[in-house]
C-alpha cells in the first residue's frame, strides 16, 4: 500500500477532555497481536473507558475495545484485553511520580498510525474534574459555538 493511499487512522477519547484536566502527554507504542493491528486499521477500535495502570515497571492499558478482525479464524484476539505499552525507564518513573499524588491519573486519549504504519497512543497525565468544572467547560464550548455562529451569520 502506497503512503499517499493510506487513510489517516485517529480514534480519540472524547470524554477524556470533558472528565479530566489533562496534563503532561506522552506517546506510547502498544504490544498488538497481527488481527489487532488489522482492526485498528480498518477503524474498529474504541477508547471508551479505557484507563493505564503501571504494574511491575510496565504501563498496561486496560479495558480498550479492538473489535475481533472480521478474516480472523482461529486466531482472533479477545476484543478487551489487556495490553502492554512501551515507553522508555525515564518516562514510566515520571508517569509512576506523577499517579502517586492523589486524583491523578493515566487516560488514553487518541489512538493512531504513525507514518511508519506502527500503532500509537497518546496518554495524558489527568486530574479529575469536579461537577462545577465540567459546567464551566461546558458553558464554554457553548460561548464558543454561538460566537462562531454570529461570525458565519454576519459576514
Amino acid at each position: 500500500m502506497g503512503k499517499e493511499k493510506q487513510k489517516t487512522i485517529n480514534i480519540k477519547n472524547r470524554k477524556a477532555e470533558f472528565d479530566y484536566f489533562l496534563m503532561d502527554k506522552f506517546t506510547a507504542g502498544i504490544v498488538l497481536t497481527g488481527t489487532e493491528i488489522k482492526s485498528i486499521r480498518l477503524g474498529k477500535a474504541s477508547l471508551v473507558d479505557t484507563y493505564c495502570l503501571i504494574i511491575g515497571g510496565e504501563v498496561w492499558v486496560k479495558n480498550m475495545n479492538i473489535a475481533q478482525y472480521f478474516y480472523g479464524t482461529y486466531n482472533n484476539h479477545a476484543a478487551r484485553r489487556d495490553r502492554k505499552l512501551l515507553l522508555n525507564r525515564k518516562e514510566i518513573n515520571k508517569l509512576q511520580n506523577a499517579t502517586k499524588s492523589p486524583g491523578v491519573t493515566i487516560v488514553p486519549t487518541l489512538l493512531f498510525i504513525d507514518e511508519n504504519g506502527r500503532a500509537k497512543l497518546d496518554i495524558h497525565l489527568a486530574k479529575g474534574k469536579h461537577g462545577y468544572d465540567k459546567r464551566e467547560t461546558l458553558k464554554e464550548k457553548e460561548d464558543r459555538r454561538d460566537i462562531d455562529r454570529h461570525f458565519k451569520h454576519n459576514f
